[in-house]
């Protein structure tokens, strides 16, 4: 079975280094002049998926703008991952999750297990219960072909508190985090498939990011005021295992599918640029 880091390495050599959101809050959908409600919902993400499921690399529906319209949204997001699957793009649903035994157990089996209706190509998790919690999460990506973006270092004002909090040890919290994901990917080629969220706006980090191994999913481009050429201080030598993500600054672009694609062109183009030079 072909790893989800073997086909990330793959899509972003063929299709290039972007991940896409679909994120219909409520203003976007105004925005686009869509009703916010479930048909609201269905034609805004059958548009993006129109648009960019062919040529986007990766797409990240954000789970919870789909689950705020109860089961119908939920069958929303269902449609739209069949559709993006049907597309080739791989599909990363953002949901955050983390627990611990049988909880994370049916997380993973909800995304992560080909037997469900919402089985994607990776999540998103939080390993704020401990990374051990995440092990299910973990064994079902391996099981299946899958993959797990860990947060580590978010954008978020709030997040420095906890992540940045320093152990016995020295370590600060999201350095632990950094290091245990990086051991889940030893010997792992040509990319692992356990990542890590690190905000793009967070400027030099004074983390160690180079022996994860995984990819590095890099939210708060364009709206939320990181530009590509931030990564560099991000990341620094770690810049070649990174996966940008934008989302409104692509999406604001809409509901015209020749503007969503050429805001995702000269995103894409501007990533390009920074990481051809890493």
């Amino acid at each position: 079975m072909e790893s989800f880091g073997e086909r990330l390495h793959r899509a972003m050599a063929e299709r290039g280094p972007l991940c896409v959101g679909i994120d219909p809050h409520p203003g976007l959908l105004a925005r686009w002049g869509l009703p916010d409600d479930v048909e609201g919902l269905a034609r805004f993400s059958a548009t993006v998926v129109e648009a960019l499921g062919d040529r986007i690399a990766v797409v990240k529906p954000q789970s919870a703008f789909f689950e705020r319209f109860g089961s119908r949204g939920v069958a929303v997001l269902e449609s739209t991952i069949r559709q993006l699957r049907a597309a080739g793009s791989l599909v990363l649903l953002d949901v955050k999750r983390g627990d611990i035994g049988s909880t994370v157990a049916a997380y993973a089996s909800a995304y992560l297990d080909p037997s469900s209706p919402l089985y994607v190509d990776a999540v998103t998790a939080s390993p704020y219960l401990g990374v051990g919690s995440l092990a299910s999460m973990f064994e079902s990506a391996t099981a299946h072909g899958g993959g797990v973006f860990v947060l580590a270092l978010t954008s978020n004002p709030e997040g420095a508190a906890v992540q940045r909090a320093r152990g016995a040890d020295g370590r600060t919290v999201a350095q632990r985090v950094i290091d245990e994901i990086s051991q889940l990917n030893v010997g792992a080629q040509p990319l692992g498939s356990f990542g890590l969220v690190v905000g793009a706006t967070l400027g030099d980090t004074g983390h160690d990011l180079t022996r994860v191994g995984g990819p590095l999913l890099a939210p708060g481009l364009g709206a939320q005021g990181a530009t590509a050429a931030d990564l560099r201080t991000v990341f620094g030598p770690a810049l070649p295992a990174v996966l940008p993500s934008y989302s409104r600054e692509v999406l604001g672009a809409g509901p015209d599918a020749g503007a969503l694609r050429a805001a995702a062109e000269r995103v894409l183009a501007d990533c390009r640029a920074v990481l051809r030079t890493a």
